[in-house]
């Protein structure tokens, strides 16, 4: 152990055990996971650290869903949502709103790989998605989608329509219109960049071919729900050139990927792919539940001008304290150089985990950025391995279908000496898990 990780006792300790048992005696079934050694319950945080109640403090690599990607606890962001919440908490965002709302909609306009945007502002990913989904339906007239095999776009209905992990989908599926498609998403090792990329661009120009009535094409720069998965080099831009001959709409899932993440300011700008619309979220606010869909105007315009009723909205569309917060995060991420951070720690990070392959049960690397998977033999083993971390002061995540990846997004603020010891002590559990 190190100052930089402080575990005492066992883990999960005595007042985590008691908040579970009330937990589950409240909560409805199917949402926290609850066992003997799962999960502890945190307290506060700071930086790339968290504090769970019973005082032990860990190295988080998850950033919280990749939400705190400049930090827990980060003042500038605090400091936003307190002043503004001072001067109004809420407004009417289709009705009245407020002068920070402006303020957040010309500001992602800059920095958003969109031509001449225009922002619809909303609270989590589905809403993000869902609002494309709508948009692309108005602007081409055609109910279609194309999507991938793994694809993760949310939970709600329509997101759940192109989701492509089925057993998020199944229980629901007799609810299910069916208007989504799906085709192989490619995986950058499983052959050449080249090949890898044409084969999959060629099934999905089947697809396209074989279905006139798909209007739109979704996608994630990198699939992080299934296991940060990246594709070949110029797949990008292949969707690319493919919508652009068929007249589809090309939208992008960066709610994970967006803000830095993967080393560019979105991931799609690696290969310089520009869509019709970007979906963002989770990092945007720090925090604060804000996400948004920026489309191009040719997109915003098969919206009919609003006449007094909005025909999509929401009672927090472009809530102030969450524009607040996001303008105060998109400053921290610009003054702190977090894009080139991530950028810089990508060939370090991958030579560091890298050493991992050495170790039985381990079958794969991947990754941008400072985006990671380390895929086991399967998800059991993952999940040792992640339940291991944590008992040494390490909080990670799995993913992958069958959960046989362990995912690694820290925050962008981490300093070098936490996350070499935390990638020692991830390297350290997951020795112990294959002996």
């Amino acid at each position: 152990m190190s100052d930089l990780e402080r575990v005492q006792g066992e883990i999960p300790g005595p007042r985590s055990r008691a908040l579970a048992a009330a937990l589950a005696a409240r909560e409805t079934r199917g949402v926290t996971y609850v066992a003997d050694d799962f999960p502890v319950f945190w307290r506060s945080g700071n930086g790339a650290t968290v504090e769970d109640v019973d005082g032990n403090r860990y190295l988080d690599l998850t950033a919280a869903f990749g939400v705190a990607l400049t930090g827990h606890g980060n003042t500038a962001v605090a400091e936003a949502i307190a002043t503004q919440a001072a001067r109004l908490a809420h407004g009417m965002g289709d009705v009245h709103p407020s002068d920070v709302k402006v303020a957040l909609l010309e500001r992602l306009a800059r920095v958003a790989p969109v031509d001449d945007p225009r922002v619809f502002l909303c609270s989590g990913g589905s809403e993000s998605v869902e609002f494309a989904l709508k948009s692309a339906m108005l602007a081409t007239g055609k109910p279609g989608v194309l999507a991938f095999d793994g694809a993760y776009h949310g939970l709600s209905y329509g997101t759940l329509e192109i989701g492509g992990i089925e057993k998020f989908r199944a229980p629901w599926r007799e609810q299910l219109r069916g208007f989504g498609r799906f085709v192989t998403f490619p995986h950058a090792t499983a052959a050449s960049d080249a090949g890898g990329a044409g084969a999959a661009l060629e099934e999905v120009e089947r697809a396209l071919r074989a279905a006139p009535e798909i209007g739109a094409l979704v996608a994630e720069p990198i699939q992080g729900r299934a296991g940060v998965i990246v594709p070949p080099d110029g797949f990008l831009r292949g969707l690319r050139s493919l919508c652009d001959e068929r007249g589809v709409l090309l939208v992008l899932d960066e709610i994970y990927t967006g803000f830095g993440r993967t080393g560019t300011f979105f991931a799609c700008e690696r290969e310089g792919v520009r869509p019709d619309m970007l979906c963002v979220g989770k990092a945007l606010g720090g925090g604060f539940p804000i996400s948004a869909t920026l489309v191009t105007r040719a997109v915003a315009d098969a919206w009919a001008p609003s006449q007094g009723e909005a025909l999509h909205t929401s009672t927090y569309l472009g809530n102030p304290m969450g524009c607040a917060a996001a303008l105060a995060n998109l400053d921290h991420i610009e003054r702190r150089g977090l894009v080139a951070r991530a950028r810089a720690a990508e060939p370090a990070l991958a030579e560091r985990l890298g050493r991992l392959r050495s170790i039985a049960g381990v079958r794969d690397i991947r990754g941008r950025g400072m985006l990671w998977g380390i895929e086991f033999r399967d998800g059991a083993t993952a999940n040792a391995c992640v339940i291991r971390a944590l008992q040494k002061g390490v909080i990670v995540l799995q993913s992958g279908p069958g959960g046989a990846t362990v995912t690694l997004a820290p925050p962008l603020v981490i300093d070098d000496a936490q996350l070499a010891r935390a990638l020692d002590l991830l390297e350290s559990a997951a020795a112990e898990v294959a002996a």
